[in-house]
């Protein structure tokens, strides 16, 4: 099979049981969005400081496939959905970090080691994944249990970050407003 089809070159792809929508239609943007922090995760579970955290990171790869495939089906024909169970377990994998640091006082500049600066890019991209699926339900259906799953994945993001910090003995930069 060919990866080049050409049905794209006039600017329109299809979604999953619908019509086909020009490449900037925010329902592309979402899953595109979306696509990119799948290959953030990825790079983050190819880090040695992740090693522990590989399957952990595989099944957030495969869960953001998941949440891809719900924002590019049709919504008259979407099925699948995120269920609790895995938003759950995300907070649990939060808490479980959460528990090995020390309390947060102020916020944080995103930095540290290129690990950790990973985490932040993978966290920004995560809250714009979010912003787009949100956009979406602004003319559109917009898959609610995505939008959740998203929201926690930036927690858990921010959480990772902080704790590769600190395992790493990096220094974590307080954000001192005022101060240089």
């Amino acid at each position: 099979m060919k990866i080049y089809t050409r049905t794209g070159d006039k600017g329109m792809t299809s979604i999953i049981g619908g019509p086909r929508l020009p490449k900037y239609h925010p329902r592309i943007e979402a899953y595109g969005t979306i696509d990119e922090l799948i290959a953030w995760i990825g790079l983050l579970r190819g880090a040695k400081e992740n090693v522990t955290r590989v399957e952990e990171l595989i099944t957030v790869q495969a869960t953001l496939m998941q949440c891809c495939a719900i924002v590019a089906t049709d919504p008259s024909k979407q099925s699948s959905e995120i269920g609790e169970e895995i938003i759950k377990t995300m907070e649990e994998a939060i808490d479980v970090m959460q528990d090995t640091l020390p309390e947060l006082d102020s916020f944080i500049l995103p930095g540290g080691s290129e690990s950790v600066s990973h985490c932040h890019i993978a966290r920004c991209v995560c809250r714009r994944a979010e912003r787009a699926v949100l956009r979406l339900g602004e003319t559109e259906s917009a898959p609610s249990d995505v939008v959740k799953y998203l929201n926690r994945l930036a927690d858990y993001l921010f959480v990772l970050a902080r704790a590769i910090c600190y395992e790493t003995d990096s220094e974590e930069v307080k954000w001192l407003p005022g101060k240089k």
